[in-house]
């Protein structure tokens, strides 16, 4: 009998010191909430992601997350194309430099019209 009162009470106190812990008893109060997951964005906002940007991004796995291969298979297509695109963008912006030198004035008769200036 005396045993059995004895668990009895034991229970009692260790439930009872659970619920205060939990529910906030004593100098640090209620147990604080856990932040959720989130995801800390890597790429720059300082200048334009390039493709080594996108190679180096990893998204964070769940339990019930994305199949890696398949988000990493789209990674690589963006950063290729990003790279793409930025060779393309070099390209245009080279030619397009080079015919502004063709336009510009070549010599003391630019801007008159032909027989202007003959008298």
């Amino acid at each position: 009998m005396v045993m059995f009162l004895f668990l009895v009470v034991a229970l009692v106190v260790v439930v009872g010191a659970v619920t205060l812990a939990v529910l906030g008893g004593g100098e640090s109060g209620a147990l604080p909430e856990a932040p959720p997951e989130q995801f800390a964005d890597p790429l720059p906002y300082d200048r334009p992601v390039g493709r080594a940007d996108v190679e180096a991004l990893r998204l964070p796995v769940a339990l019930r997350g994305y199949r890696m291969a398949e988000v990493d298979d789209a990674l690589g297509r963006l950063g290729a194309e990003l790279a793409e695109r930025d060779q393309r963008i070099a390209d245009l912006e080279t030619a397009l430099s080079g015919a502004r030198a063709q336009l510009r004035p070549q010599g003391p008769g630019f801007g008159r019209h032909p027989g202007e200036g003959h008298q």
